[in-house]
């Protein structure tokens, strides 16, 4: 009987860990189409999220670059600390954290439309920005749609946006909005079946 019931506990175990398993998967698959370089734009559930929607107006409140690999996808992208004791900067996270409906409400990858030369470079250029802090209007750190515009633009690639002028107490200037980055002819949103 206890051989019976340890087996039990044992099978038990093994199907909440392949549940686990199975979610943490679902959880890191994109459409087939998405490929490293691509943009993941989200509407974040914090105060700030909401801040920059009323300021843009647009349906997404921070955006992130695709590294890595359908199954192992990371997001590389500047934003202020999400984890206790990180400074807040330029970050790579795993998709699954990044899209966790404690931070994102809803998510969405647009295929930027570039060759393989220039996509590498793009994400070389992404990711070498680690650690760069997060600060707007300061030419020392970085904001989310900054950085990826940036890398894109060094890689070779204009994504022919336009700056919006905000006049922001202390932080007046011109700035790259989510929205601003999605109305980009270079770039188009990538359906759940890849297309």
């Amino acid at each position: 009987m206890k051989q019976a019931h340890a087996a039990l506990r044992l099978l038990g175990g093994a199907l909440v860990l392949a549940l686990l398993g199975a979610a943490a998967q679902a959880a890191d698959t994109l459409a087939p189409g998405a490929r490293e370089g691509d943009l993941i734009f989200r509407e974040g559930t914090e105060a700030v999220s909401a801040a920059v929607m009323a300021v843009d107006r647009g349906a997404f409140s921070h955006v992130g670059m695709l590294v890595g690999r359908p199954g192992s996808w990371l997001v590389v992208h500047a934003s202020p600390s999400e984890v206790r004791g990180r400074p807040d900067g330029v970050v790579i996270d795993a998709l699954a954290f990044f899209t966790d409906p404690r931070r994102s409400r809803r998510h969405a990858v647009y295929h930027v439309e570039a060759g393989d030369e220039a996509r590498q470079r793009a994400v070389a250029l992404a990711l070498s920005m680690q650690g760069r802090p997060f600060r707007i209007a300061d030419p020392a750190g970085t904001y989310c749609t900054e950085l990826v515009w940036k890398a894109w633009r060094d890689a070779g690639l204009d994504l022919d946006v336009r700056f919006t002028s905000l006049a922001l107490p202390l932080l007046p200037g011109r700035y790259l909005l989510p929205g601003d980055l999605l109305a980009s002819p270079r770039i188009r949103p990538l359906a759940p079946d890849g297309s």
